[in-house]
């Protein structure tokens, strides 16, 4: 099946349990990282369609590039809606607007956080989680030596291969797969305004109230705070953590194997799974 706009930005990618609601873990959804995208879980689609219907989407100010911005910057910003409320809110409303029953959401990083967000504060509408590289206290951290990066990219990378030649072979190509035709998706400001939320903020109080199955998926290189991942797989009896060991923050291009081989062992398990 191919992909099917369904409303909203949000791509129905089909899979197991499409002509047949009951077989398979129920809808799963992919909420993608900061600067990320849907498209960029394109390489993990194929695979998980054989566990249920799988749906992408862009989250705001993720959802394409302007064509009036300098390096992905833009004259107008509502700070009011840069907000993880605002960012859950959204996320709730795509899996009632879906209908099909609880969902399992797959987040990385930025993604992540909003899923066990939404596991806390709508638990009718979450059945498991898996959540990659990401922490609930990063305070006192702050993106100050973002801007002389984000001053150093291109108005538009004109190849793949730049991207690479910038980002590395991972994060070019996963960078380059969210762009549009080498153009930044969103706002360099605003993204940093999001994550300069989470240098403020603990969501710990949010992560104790989910009670669903969840997967904790933490990248030896990644970028969340040393041994966190590990305390919310202990403050949590529904959690269980792997170590992707040698891995950086994108998980699931950067050891694509451990990635695939510990979700499908941890959709396997999940109650009514009957491929």
């Amino acid at each position: 099946m191919s992909e099917v706009v369904v409303d909203r930005g949000l791509l129905d990618h089909g899979g197991l349990g499409v002509d047949d609601p009951g077989l398979g873990v129920g809808p799963i959804v992919l909420v993608h990282g900061l600067m990320g995208r849907g498209r960029t879980w394109r390489r993990q689609v194929p695979w998980l369609r054989r566990y249920g219907r799988v749906f992408t989407f862009d989250a705001a100010f993720h959802t394409g590039a302007d064509p009036h911005s300098v390096a992905g910057v833009t004259a107008e910003r509502d700070d009011a809606e840069i907000s993880t409320e605002r960012f859950v809110a959204d996320l709730a409303e795509i899996l009632t607007w879906i209908d099909l029953g609880p969902a399992v959401l797959i987040g990385h990083s930025m993604g992540a956080l909003h899923s066990w967000c939404v596991a806390a504060d709508y638990p009718e509408l979450v059945s498991a989680l898996v959540v990659e590289d990401m922490a609930p206290d990063f305070r006192g951290r702050t993106t100050e030596n973002w801007t002389p990066w984000f001053s150093s990219w291109p108005d538009r990378f004109a190849s793949p291969d730049e991207a690479v030649a910038m980002f590395g072979p991972v994060a070019g190509r996963y960078f380059y797969d969210a762009f549009d035709d080498g153009r930044l998706h969103g706002d360099l400001r605003t993204w940093t305004a999001i994550a300069d939320e989470w240098g403020r903020r603990d969501f710990g109080a949010q992560w104790r109230r989910v009670g669903v199955p969840s997967l904790l998926i933490e990248a030896q290189a990644g970028v969340t705070p040393p041994g966190q991942m590990r305390k919310m797989a202990s403050d949590n009896d529904f959690a269980a953590h792997v170590l992707a060991c040698g891995a950086g923050h994108l998980v699931h291009d950067d050891a694509p194997g451990f990635y695939r081989g510990a979700v499908e062992a941890f959709l396997s398990a999940l109650p009514g799974e009957r491929r």
